[in-house]
């Protein structure tokens, strides 16, 4: 699989810092994705793997802070 191919496949995954409440939740659910700084969370690195916790994580958003896209589609917050 190529560099390319790979990129398509992975997830974007943000936090909009100016709407977290610092609640933990998705650090707690995803540490390998999210960590707090600053009393907000950000997300480890701006793409990951596809995997059911970070759309779990993006759910449990108290703020719903957090989006996951996946190319141009949001897929999470699921509705």
């Amino acid at each position: 699989m190529n560099a390319q191919s790979a990129d398509a496949k992975a997830w974007r995954v943000t936090v909009d810092r100016s709407a977290c409440l610092g609640s933990g939740i998705c650090a707690s659910l995803a540490p390998e994705s999210f960590r707090l700084e600053d009393e907000r969370s950000r997300p480890v690195r701006e793409t990951a793997e596809p995997g059911e916790v970070l759309l779990d994580a993006a759910d449990s958003c108290p703020a719903a802070a957090i989006t996951v896209t996946e190319g141009t589609e949001v897929i999470g917050p699921r509705p």
